[in-house]
């Protein structure tokens, strides 16, 4: 690849280029996969909110379960059925079983997990046991 030399005093996008020239020449980073599926968790006062994308994923092979403060989405993505004289030209998407395990900040039971799936996106909500709810406590007069 070229890269136009600058000085880094005329040109503000010296550095940027000097940091994607080093990114692009770096193998280990470049044969790292990404962590599938990727989630976002978030917490409220009852509960915690889980979302994972699982694009091409049958919601009936989904399995999710909870134990203690580990919760578990596990699965499997089947690759698509293609002709066998097909020429790839890329193919970067992820096949396979999956299985990503997520630490929950309380103790958890299944009877407190509602999950529903839609256009390709998971929502997991974990309720919050009452006994680990803080509660208020009220103060007598002396």
């Amino acid at each position: 690849m070229f890269y136009p030399t600058y000085s880094r005093r005329n040109d503000p996008f010296a550095l940027m280029r000097s940091m994607l020239r080093d990114f692009d020449s770096s193998g280990p980073m470049r044969s790292q996969q990404p962590v599938f599926p990727a989630t976002n968790v978030w917490q409220g006062e009852d509960a915690v909110a889980i979302t994972a994308e699982l694009p091409g994923v049958d919601p009936s092979g989904v399995d999710i379960s909870v134990k203690d403060n580990l919760l578990t989405i596990a699965g499997e993505r089947k690759a698509p059925e293609v002709p066998d004289n097909v020429h790839w030209h890329r193919n970067e998407r992820q096949y396979g079983k999956f299985s990503r395990s997520l630490r929950l900040p309380f103790p958890a039971s299944d009877e407190k997990v509602e999950a529903r799936m839609s256009n390709g996106v998971l929502r997991v909500v974990v309720g919050r046991p009452e006994e680990d709810k803080p509660k208020k406590i009220e103060i007598k007069a002396a």
